[in-house]
């Protein structure tokens, strides 16, 4: 069986962060493992407390994964301090880490800054180069190049400018802001937009981390980027489709979506 690590933040609520990279991972068909960057205290409408992991526990849990279970992919998540990233990349070089989608945790949708700047610059120094993909969405695309982006036009232009300027293949997620359910990706091989039928579901809490983890998972099988990021979309679109309402609050993905298909390859 194929394999599959999440370095990220875990979310109390089970919608995002770890939780929803373990479950994503799960049934696309690999064997999930973490590194538990954070602890959070959150739910589906908002972030309440934050302690973070220490750097020496970071890296024994990185250690220890990869010393005994050598993972397929490597999603990255939640890392808000230049600490926990000079650990990750220390440990991703050393291990010699493949298949590294990094879901670039910066900006939520909303707008609001969930990491510092010196932490965004190390992250564009030190983890970018190292990654197969990485998924920012639109205000996080605009902090990293400092350009408004406010159509398709303006995606494409992003997306080749962030990847001449960090030589990783880039995949700008459009959401509803834009241009609908539409992603763009750049790679060695130019430009690939992937559209699916926005689904009216305000059940939408951890679609970036189960969409990391799902073309993670699918490289970690062996599929091409293109592939992983096609089937990825298809499982999202799925999972939102499928998702359960589960309280009085907007519910996560519950991931529901049930395609056997993809435990194949």
């Amino acid at each position: 069986m194929k394999t599959a690590l999440t370095i990220a933040g875990s979310d109390s609520s089970g919608g995002a962060g770890i939780q929803a990279d373990i479950k994503t991972m799960i049934m696309n068909g690999v064997f999930a493992m973490c590194a538990v960057t954070a602890i959070t205290a959150q739910n589906t409408t908002g972030v309440r407390s934050v302690q973070e992991t220490s750097p020496d526990i970071l890296r024994d849990q990185i250690d220890a994964v990869f010393e005994d279970i050598f993972p397929d992919a490597v999603k990255i998540g939640m890392v808000s301090s230049p600490a926990l990233i000079e650990v990750i990349t220390e440990c991703l070089n050393r291990h010699k880490a493949r298949n590294i989608v990094l879901d670039t945790v910066m900006v939520a949708t909303s707008g609001a800054r969930l990491t510092t700047p010196e932490a965004v610059k190390l992250m564009t120094e030190k983890l970018f180069p190292l990654s197969t993909l990485i998924t920012p969405n639109i205000p996080e695309a605009q902090l990293l190049i400092d350009m408004l982006i406010m159509n398709r036009v303006d995606m494409e232009e992003a997306a080749k400018k962030l990847y001449g300027m960090y030589g990783c293949s880039v995949l700008i997620k459009g959401g509803h802001t834009v241009c609908d359910a539409a992603d763009v990706l750049c790679t060695e091989a130019g430009i690939s937009w992937y559209e699916m039928q926005r689904i009216d579901n305000p059940n939408t809490h951890g679609t970036g981390c189960t969409l990391s983890s799902a073309i993670a998972a699918d490289l970690a099988k062996g599929y091409s980027l293109e592939e992983s990021v096609k089937l990825a979309k298809e499982y999202l679109t799925g999972a939102i489709a499928a998702g359960l309402d589960l309280g009085k609050g907007s519910g996560p993905l519950d991931h529901g979506y049930d395609n056997k298909s993809r435990f194949s390859k």
